[in-house]
């Protein structure tokens, strides 16, 4: 028996196992995984198995409890597997089963002994000090140099808890191997568990059957004496395990998520350069200089052959000054920053995004076992032509074309069933015709699908269950809300279903507010009938408008800063929404409001300039404004007022002199400590302003006189010059026939 010690997503560890079975040329492999999965391993011989991908465990009915192991082209683990499956040898996984793993409690990471290792070293980089020992020696000794680092760190050590379990059933697997008659068997496991593996009653086999390629046993590596429990220990301790029913599975896998690591300790920071590092035949940092140069050309940037000649040498004269025997990661990076992109960081990080970390999203074959509705959105994929990338991309859609009308309807059913594939990004141009997203395919979204599985077999039956069941205890803004989302995905079977809900609801809830926040969301909806055959949402809506207007006037009594900032942000919302109905009584309600004078001030201010824009104020503008900001009003409610008037934009001040004069004059009349009190409102209502705006203003107040004094020109005549403005108008005249001098 040989016990293969690797580090996982080593490329060094990988060539050196790879090497290693081709010498040894096993009956078993024997893979650190869960024994689930062993039914599933022909299928890494399936010319549709793209690495990365993982092994996903997963609990059913339960699927937020699962597991992965992910395997990259450059892990040892795969490298063994693709070996024993081409050489015809039995694979099996030996770690403790997902059945019992998730279903304990796992012991927090106490120990990194990469890290521990490289600071013994004197190196503060734990990946630097891998790459100068394991992956610039060569294939020669690797196993045997990684053997004895661990067994250094792991002197003293006494497994417990999960990690004694582990190696327990690690052990219980071996022996069983060993009785079962296998003459030669490799273990490919984490270089931590090597010494607790070594059982003294495993033994390699005396002789060896003839064979083209002569049997090279591997070098025994001599470890410290570890207390390895019997077998007799080891089922007592194994006896009376929880145990849940688990599913497994192949999932494609990112590169991405394995520099991330999140859900698996042995994450990897640079997996494109470890990628690059096992597939480069030779010479690594010369075909890994002329990939990234190739890269920055795409960008139609200028690197010519001898920016790589020269980022070349400066990588070696790094590597040779710092003591390295090879060009690693941080040295070519370097070189890339001073030579290829001339000290600019962002063609910098095109390169990380490009290569060190890698854009690839692996594949797993068609008879891979999956949930029905993974199959489901399988097979929607391949129809609508949207291939899963592992990187972000915008796609813009046209809701008039058959085929991106059904995307859209796809993109908007995984949203309502939480499997966020596609995020909406604000439309380019006008029109319910147009969507934008951004697609990015992440693994656990896998995790989702089987999360969501439990709604139905098919993607559109089980977004119809999902919004059923949404719908059962939502509230009726929730349920507009939901109504616009049904419409958006095309869910026919379950409109009906949410419609009749929301009469329901709305026949019963006698809170205006509720009401309000409901409204435009299904006002939106009714827009969307020309393109996505939709209808039924007038009488609806035309009935809860009426409610909101015989209900609003008594909803504005009696309301605190933060309820009035509710209600104005309602406000706006069910203004919007009428104005799409064409709904005049909307405006007759705020009329009648306007005319009260117990109103907060930020909705009386909001009213008022609602009903400014809509023509539709009964007296002068600047006589309100004059009155809600006369000394008689509070410092606090004339700002508020302002506040609410100005939140539709300032250029209102800029275009009419007489508002900002009334502004200007209220303003110049408080004194210094009412002015601190209401700065804060003030600051919040021109903030928002963009600064062309508030320069405008600023032009305004400048000519102070001409303000104050209210002429609709005086500030306009001040800024007048006539010496430049007599070219434009010997211009204008001209071209009006009129001459040059003198009257016509």
């Amino acid at each position: 028996m040989s016990v293969l010690g690797v580090r996982h997503h080593g490329p060094g560890s990988a060539r050196a196992v790879r090497d290693a079975l081709r010498r040894i040329r096993p009956d078993l492999v024997l893979v650190e995984g869960p024994p689930e999965a062993d039914g599933l391993v022909p299928l890494a011989a399936d010319p549709g198995m793209r690495p990365p991908v993982a092994l996903l465990a997963y609990v059913p009915g339960e699927p937020s409890r699962a597991a992965f192991w992910p395997f990259a082209r450059f892990s040892p683990e795969w490298q063994a597997i693709s070996y024993a499956v081409g050489a015809g040898a039995e694979v099996r996984f030996c770690d403790l089963p997902a059945a019992h793993s998730l279903a304990l409690d796992a012991d927090p990471v106490r120990r990194d002994p990469v890290g521990e290792l490289a600071r013994a070293a004197g190196y503060d980089d734990p990946e630097r000090w891998w790459e100068d020992l394991i992956e610039h020696r060569g294939e020669a000794g690797t196993l045997d140099v990684i053997a004895e680092a661990m067994r250094a760190v792991r002197d003293g050590h006494v497994a417990e808890g999960v990690e004694a379990r582990r190696e327990a059933y690690m052990r219980r697997t071996l022996r069983k191997a060993v009785r079962e008659g296998f003459a030669r068997i490799a273990v490919v496991c984490g270089a931590w568990h090597l010494p607790a593996l070594t059982l003294p009653e495993c033994t390699p086999p005396a002789t060896v059957p003839p064979a083209a390629v002569p049997y090279v046993p591997i070098p025994s590596v001599a470890v410290p004496p570890v207390p390895i429990p019997s077998a007799g220990e080891d089922e007592r301790l194994l006896r009376g395990l929880p145990k849940v029913r688990a599913e497994v599975t192949w999932v494609p896998w990112t590169h991405g998520r394995l520099a991330a690591g999140a859900g698996y300790g042995a994450g990897v920071a640079a997996p494109g350069w470890y990628e690059h590092l096992f597939s480069a035949p030779d010479r690594p940092v010369e075909r890994w200089l002329a990939r990234a140069a190739a890269i920055l050309r795409e960008e139609d940037l200028p690197v010519s052959s001898a920016h790589v000649i020269e980022a070349v040498r400066l990588a070696g004269g790094l590597a040779a000054l710092r003591g390295r025997p090879l060009a690693g990661l941080s040295e070519v990076t370097e070189a890339v920053r001073a030579v290829l992109c001339g000290g600019d960081e962002l063609p910098v990080e095109l390169v990380q995004r490009r290569m060190v970390v890698g854009e690839r999203l692996g594949r797993v074959p068609d008879s891979t076992p999956m949930v029905p509705l993974r199959r489901d959105l399988r097979d929607e994929q391949r129809r609508l032509r949207m291939k899963p990338e592992a990187t972000a991309a915008e796609h813009d859609l046209d809701l008039r074309r058959p085929l991106d009308l059904g995307r859209s309807r796809l993109l908007h059913r995984l949203a309502l069933l939480d499997v966020p594939w596609g995020t909406p990004r604000p439309a380019r141009g006008k029109g319910t015709f147009k969507e934008c997203w951004t697609l990015e395919w992440r693994p656990e979204l896998d995790v989702a699908l089987i999360e969501a599985a439990v709604w139905g077999i098919t993607v559109e039956a089980a977004a119809t269950a999902r919004v059923r069941d949404l719908a059962g205890g939502a509230g009726l803004p929730e349920l507009a809300a939901l109504v616009e989302r049904c419409l958006l995905a095309h869910l026919p079977d379950a409109l009906p279903y949410v419609l009749a809900r929301i009469e329901d609801r709305a026949a019963l809830d006698g809170e205006v507010r509720h009401l309000m926040g409901a409204l435009p969301a299904l006002v939106r909806a009714r827009r969307y009938g020309d393109v996505r055959g939709t209808e039924g949402l007038a009488g609806v809506t035309e009935s809860m408008l009426a409610r909101i207007c015989a209900g609003l006037s008594p909803a504005l009594t009696g309301l605190d800063e933060d309820a009035a900032r509710e209600m104005a942000a309602l406000l706006e919302g069910v203004h919007t929404a009428a104005g799409l109905m064409k709904g005049e009584r909307w405006l007759t309600t705020l009329a009648g409001i306007a005319r009260r004078d117990d109103l907060p001030g930020l909705l009386d201010g909001r009213i008022a300039r609602i009903l400014f824009d809509a023509e539709a104020l009964e007296d002068d503008v600047s006589a309100r404004m004059a009155r809600s900001m006369s000394p008689g009003n509070p410092p606090a409610r004339s700002a508020a007022w302002i506040e609410g008037f100005l939140s539709g934009g300032g250029l209102l001040l800029v275009h009419d002199p007489r508002l900002l004069a009334t502004v200007d004059t209220w303003l110049t009349g408080l004194s210094s400590q009412e002015f601190v009190d209401v700065l804060p409102l003030l600051r919040r209502t021109f903030g928002v302003f963009p600064e062309p705006e508030r320069r405008m203003i600023g032009r305004r107040v400048r000519s102070g006189a001409a303000l104050r004094s209210g002429s609709p020109h005086g500030d306009e005549a001040a800024d007048y010059d006539d010496a430049l403005a007599a070219g434009a108008v010997r211009t204008v005249r001209e071209i009006l026939g009129r001459g040059t001098g003198g009257r016509p």
